[in-house]
């Protein structure tokens, strides 16, 4: 329940799932995906997110979908927004 609550960055799991066990090297894989290497190196450091365009580029490299990429970047955007924005003082709007 905890990863739920506070889902790993896409590029933290791109490391721990494919990087690390499949032994693979930045500068190789920025070449094998058509990609500059500072865009791989930033995305396992978590330093930018996973784009439309990497998405489509990683669902065809490991054989996933581009939604799995996708998702993952908006499950770690969502956990990151709740714990940052406070939206208590909104009231909802009551529909019958």
């Amino acid at each position: 329940m905890r990863m739920l609550e506070e889902p790993m960055h896409p590029g933290e799991v791109l490391k721990e799932l494919y990087f690390d066990p499949l032994k693979l090297e930045a500068i190789a894989f920025a070449r094998r995906l058509d990609v500059p290497r500072t865009r791989i190196e930033r995305l396992i450091k978590g330093a930018t997110d996973i784009t439309p365009d990497t998405a489509l580029r990683l669902a065809r490299v490991f054989n996933t979908t581009p939604a799995y990429w996708v998702n993952l970047q908006t499950n770690y955007d969502l956990a990151v927004a709740f714990r940052e924005i406070d939206v208590s003082n909104i009231e909802p709007i009551i529909t019958d």
